[in-house]
């Protein structure tokens, strides 16, 4: 059954779900940025890639948040991983700019059924440099990556991106969030963001999901399982349960449920 939520994203590929979390998670969320950048301070925030996370309990108890992992069930069905995590969090007055782009250009997947969703921890706005979108941009073809610009500038996210004569963004659609909101995108959809200039953090999460019919090409990638079974069409390889360790993770609310049995 197609849900009134996939409806809208179908139609404009991409869609918004206030309040999916509760406020408490989504600070520990920005704790959880501010921890990871204490202990690794040649790595810019915006960079916490999923290398970083998927042995962290912390993650994994996130990713597998029952409403965030109802919202992913209504455009995936109900055999669902976590293909990738990143943390984009852009700090005060220097945050990095995000290349306008089409996720899927970068993606080891076959075929390209996948999801992503874009989880807010702390306010993301405008002034901060929130998440922009050109709606219907969806039914794009999607681009190469050898058909993209390179700008290895040390300003951007990305150090690639869609070449500026082909955006038309007289349409663009800035999607302003609150702490525990989440937007969701197709992989397809041409999206960008502005440098963060303002005096406060803008930390953001994205989840990409997948069905777990999709195969993911890359060697080495470890998706997290986070509801049904694994499909053995593919040979796709998840990650283990982590264990909480205090002298290695952060600590947060439930971590007994992580402990050694």
């Amino acid at each position: 059954m197609t849900t009134p939520l996939k409806q809208e994203y179908d139609r404009k590929g991409y869609v918004i779900v206030r309040e999916a979390i509760d406020a408490d998670l989504a600070g520990e969320t920005a704790e959880h940025v501010h921890w990871l950048a204490e202990r690794n301070p040649n790595i810019r925030p915006e960079k916490f890639g999923h290398h970083m996370l998927v042995t962290d309990p912390f993650m994994h108890r996130l990713v597998s948040d029952e409403r965030l992992v109802d919202i992913v069930e209504q455009f995936l069905g109900s055999n669902i991983a976590m293909w990738a995590a990143h943390y984009i969090a852009k700090p005060p007055e220097h945050g990095q700019k995000v290349l306008w782009h089409q996720d899927g250009s970068y993606w080891p997947l076959e075929p390209m059924e996948v999801t992503t969703i874009w989880l807010a921890a702390t306010e993301s706005t405008r002034e901060n440099g929130c998440l922009r979108v050109l709606p219907g941009t969806q039914n794009n073809r999607l681009l190469s990556r050898r058909e993209m610009i390179d700008v290895p500038d040390g300003k951007n996210v990305l150090e690639s991106g869609i070449h500026p004569s082909q955006i038309d963004d007289s349409h663009v659609i800035d999607l302003e969030l609150n702490p525990g909101d989440v937007s969701v995108h197709n992989p397809r959809i041409i999206h960008s963001s502005e440098p963060n200039r303002s005096d406060k953090w803008r930390i953001g999460l994205t989840l990409r999901c997948i069905p777990t019919s999709t195969r993911v090409k890359r060697e080495g990638d470890r998706p997290i399982l986070v509801r049904g079974a694994p499909d053995g069409s593919n040979s796709n390889i998840y990650a283990e349960r982590p264990i909480y360790d205090p002298d290695v993770h952060m600590p947060f609310r439930g971590l007994e449920d992580w402990m050694p049995a």
